[in-house]
């Protein structure tokens, strides 16, 4: 059963081949004995899963249906669960237990989808190997000494490992579509403000966006569905009708005008993932798309832009975390600036404290013009440029990753060579656009990605090109050995 998508997990469901808390038992005996090779869970919630896969089994003996309708997930764990840690894999919140859901988890509860537990992350989701979470580092289920990539890295590794069918995950400069690159599976981050951020606890509000993570384009449409949607209670949610993603999974990519972009291919790249993505442009030319190089000039400005504006952005997110309301709290504080200063001293990682210096830094008086104001303005030449580039093309296609996954600890010494690995990946979340990594093939027997990215709110175009891709090639079949 471990190795059934959703889809089939639904169509199973449906013809009652199984019931919904057999899988459930099946996926948390497996849990229970795989996952300590590769620390992809924070919390197991085994009561609340059983508990709500029969209330799914009861809902469908009494004639419900529906594609996540006793479907087992997992939720990273920035995603607020009532009465059940939600730690954002920091120290600061290890003992925090939310009083409320977030409104991803309360819609896909509604849905029927089982909640299994809550996934590994990089702590408070910064990072691009899984390596500073409080709880340990994440393993990479296709090499057990490398990084699964982040800050997704639990639910991506879990997946890839066949320990559940999807998770969600959250995308702030490539956190789902990175380790969905690094582990061959396929990884979704929709348009800004398409899905609610609401209890989602954040990094940089201008560009954080949940979105799913599946071994297919046909569950990411399932795992969406449930997902995306207007939220008043977030006031950055777009009152956007969301469409049928399954049903447009099957459209023909006859004269699909796919752009790539000439600025990818730089010394930066590793040549065989270039062999790699131009094999998957002519496959995608066999299924009847049009291809054509297109320039965007400004994409050698992302990283520095991007790393202004993040850091800026969390400095001013985590200043809640201040040892008062909730969260870690120091012993014995001599006073409060002792106790402001310890709990969050000891209560952060370096990872999370070097962002927060860093933007703190980029706010003060003095440097706010020269390096927020500018790398806001990078920020609005970058999106100029993908709205240029739109005018001529439908989807833009490139690397996810410019190198495969590295060994654990490789890049600790050296933050900036691990921003790096970002490069593809920020200039969506800049400029709030949706994107897509999908598998296509292997070096040195790790997974390599593909990214897609189109025009705001169209996931559906990004899922049914994936769709197409994945049933002409067998990439996303693939098993890491072992599991």
């Amino acid at each position: 059963m471990h190795q059934l998508t959703l889809a089939e997990i639904a169509r199973g469901l449906a013809d009652k081949k199984f019931s919904s808390e057999e899988l459930t038992k099946v996926l948390l005996a497996r849990i229970a004995q795989l996952d300590p090779q590769l620390n992809s869970f924070i919390s197991l919630t085994e009561d609340l899963a059983l508990t709500q896969a029969k209330a799914a089994d009861a809902r469908r003996a009494n004639g419900e249906s529906g594609a996540l309708l006793g479907a087992p997930i997992a939720h990273k764990d920035l995603f607020c669960t009532q009465g059940i840690r939600t730690s954002c894999g920091s120290k600061m919140l290890d003992n925090f237990k939310a009083p409320y859901d977030a409104t991803v988890v309360a819609k896909l509860a509604a849905a029927g989808a089982v909640t299994l537990g809550k996934t590994n992350m990089d702590e408070f989701a910064m990072g691009s190997a899984n390596e500073s979470s409080y709880y340990g580092a994440v393993k990479n289920p296709w090499n057990l000494e490398y990084v699964p990539g982040g800050s997704s890295g639990g639910s991506a590794a879990a997946v890839a490992a066949r320990l559940l069918p999807a998770a969600t995950g959250t995308d702030t400069g490539g956190s789902i579509r990175q380790p969905a690159a690094l582990t061959n599976l396929t990884g979704l981050k929709p348009t800004y403000g398409r899905v609610s951020r609401w209890g989602m606890i954040a990094y940089a509000s201008s560009l954080d966006q949940g979105g799913p993570l599946a071994r297919t384009a046909e569950d990411c449409a399932i795992l969406l569905q449930g997902m995306a949607g207007f939220d008043p209670n977030d006031s950055t949610s777009i009152d956007e009708p969301v469409p049928d993603y399954s049903a447009g999974l099957n459209g023909s990519l006859q004269g699909l005008r796919i752009g790539v972009p000439k600025e990818y291919f730089s010394a930066g790249l590793d040549p065989r993932i270039a062999d790699l993505v131009m094999t998957s442009v002519e496959e995608l030319k066999k299924l009847g798309a049009v291809v054509k190089e297109i320039s965007l000039p400004n994409m050698q400005h992302a990283i520095p832009a991007y790393y202004v504006i993040a850091p800026a952005e969390a400095s001013s997110n985590l200043s809640r975390f201040d040892g008062v309301r909730f969260g870690y709290r120091c012993e014995d504080p001599k006073n409060l600036e002792d106790l402001y200063k310890r709990s969050r001293g000891e209560g952060f990682g370096p990872e999370v404290q070097r962002r927060i210096m860093v933007g703190a830094y980029a706010l003060s008086a003095g440097y706010y013009d020269a390096y927020y104001l500018k790398a806001q303005k990078i920020r609005r030449l970058i999106k100029n440029d993908f709205m240029a580039a739109f005018n001529e093309v439908d989807i833009i296609l490139g690397p996810t990753t410019p190198n495969p996954a590295w060994k654990l600890g490789a890049k600790n010494s050296d933050p900036v060579a691990a921003y790096l690995e970002d490069v593809y990946t920020i200039t969506a979340n800049l400029a709030g656009l949706p994107g897509l990594s999908m598998p296509a093939g292997f070096v040195d027997g790790l997974p390599v990605g593909v990214q897609l990215l189109a025009p705001y709110f169209q996931e559906g175009r990004l899922l049914n090109v994936a769709h197409q891709y994945q049933l002409h090639t067998d990439w996303h079949t693939r098993t890491p050995t072992g599991f």
